[in-house]
């Protein structure tokens, strides 16, 4: 969640985040991979940030949230400023591809004042479903996947770079994901002359939105010993990008980067094409192909059309494609009397059986306000109590990532 503080005499906009607690807090190792530094980082619960957002003043506020994270925020944030006379411009969206649980996490999402699509049809499929249940869909705004940039991509590299571009949850199983790995291995067996990278989204015991249960870190080391010119990586994916000569992934919103800086993009076929897998968005792309394929040579070649449809802007368009939110937010903020309340499709009356449970999660009652016993906001935690909320995390992790997985596979035999 960000936020940037009112005031019209400011130039230099002041950045405030607040990380949500909870099992995908970001680490400090990934919060620095951002390249944005904010002004002030607090991490909070759902309740302590809804107490700051009654007390301070901002111009715009960015839930950068899963969806039910949007949800309780938008009517808790609904009920905090019931008699404000002004509140901030509220933005959501999506970060990536959107190739599951469309309806489900757009109506999570509805309520803010801009729900960001990043491509033309991103915005077109949005604005169908808000239209199709009767939700005002005035707020879905066509930008540009929000993380582009870097140098086009001119020749090979010395060494030619094959990299990987894991997911934490795609594929799930592990005879999956050991089949990837081993094929990847393969080919840099194949291919002494190559460098072969597998970019890690995560190291051992952080997490992103979605849990790995099966990191590839773990299972590269029941393969014994590796071919020299094959390496696990980690860092920004841009900079992973700056040395790649071919892109390989699963469904990776990091074939889209790819595609932006025209590097060669391949989408695997091997696991088949399938919803489960997300795949099944890059059909029409040109970039499906199989590791049988990749090991004989085949570079696929992007088709333009469908590129121009992803928000990519592959054709130097990137610069502009932020222009109809920056100019929306502008007209939102000199709205005069200020801006209406919030007003999220899902309520008490529409969904009486699902939004109690999601505000629930977060310590919200059905109207937004705290449940009794909800965490106190009143005051910073001291050093003891922070030393045993890490301590918490941690273990809850571990329980995630490691317990978890152990006692499901013994529920299976």
């Amino acid at each position: 969640m960000e936020a940037g503080p009112r005031g019209e005499a400011q130039v230099t906009p002041a950045l405030d985040g607040f990380l949500l607690r909870g099992r995908a807090t970001p680490t400090p190792r990934q919060l620095a991979e951002v390249g944005v530094r904010a002004d002030s980082l607090t991490e909070v619960t759902a309740v302590e940030f809804l107490h700051t957002m009654a007390r301070e003043s901002y111009d715009v506020l960015v839930l950068s949230l899963v969806g039910g994270g949007v949800q309780a925020m938008l009517h808790g944030l609904k009920r905090v400023w019931e008699d404000r006379e002004q509140r901030p411009v509220v933005v959501t969206g999506y970060v990536g591809v959107v190739y599951e649980k469309l309806a489900d996490g757009l109506l999570l999402r509805h309520g803010a004042d801009l729900v960001l699509a990043n491509s033309r049809q991103d915005a077109e499929r949005f604005r169908a479903v808000y239209d199709g249940v009767g939700a005002d869909s005035s707020a879905v705004t066509e930008v540009a996947l929000p993380f582009l940039g870097g140098a086009k991509y001119t020749g090979e590299h010395d060494p030619y770079t094959v990299v990987f571009a894991a997911q934490p949850s795609v594929p799930e199983s592990r005879k999956d994901r050991t089949y990837l790995l081993n094929r990847l291995v393969q080919h840099a067996r194949l291919h002494p002359e190559r460098e072969v990278l597998l970019k890690l989204r995560s190291k051992p015991g952080e997490h992103t939105t979605h849990i790995e249960e099966l990191p590839y870190q773990k299972l590269a080391q029941r393969l014994g010993e590796l071919p020299p010119n094959f390496r696990l990586v980690y860092g920004n994916m841009g900079e992973v990008l700056d040395r790649t000569d071919l892109l390989v992934t699963v469904s990776s919103t990091a074939a889209l980067e790819s595609l932006h800086r025209r590097i060669p993009t391949v989408v695997l076929t091997d696991l088949g094409v399938r919803e489960v897998l997300g795949n099944h968005h890059f059909v029409g792309s040109g970039c499906l192909a199989s590791w049988d394929q990749l090991d004989a040579g085949h570079r696929p070649t992007p088709d333009a059309d469908w590129v121009g449809r992803q928000g990519v802007a592959a054709d130097g368009s990137y610069e502009t494609a932020f222009d109809a939110a920056r100019e929306r937010i502008a007209k939102l903020l000199r709205q005069p009397g200020g801006l209406p309340p919030l007003t999220p499709y899902y309520t008490p009356a529409t969904a009486p059986g699902y939004l109690p449970g999601i505000l629930a999660r977060h310590h919200l009652g059905p109207d937004g306000t705290p449940l009794p016993g909800a965490p106190a906001h009143d005051k910073e935690p001291g050093p003891v109590r922070q030393i045993v909320r890490r301590a918490a995390r941690g273990a809850y992790r571990h329980g995630v990532q490691r317990v978890a997985p152990v006692i499901r596979r013994m529920g299976e035999l």
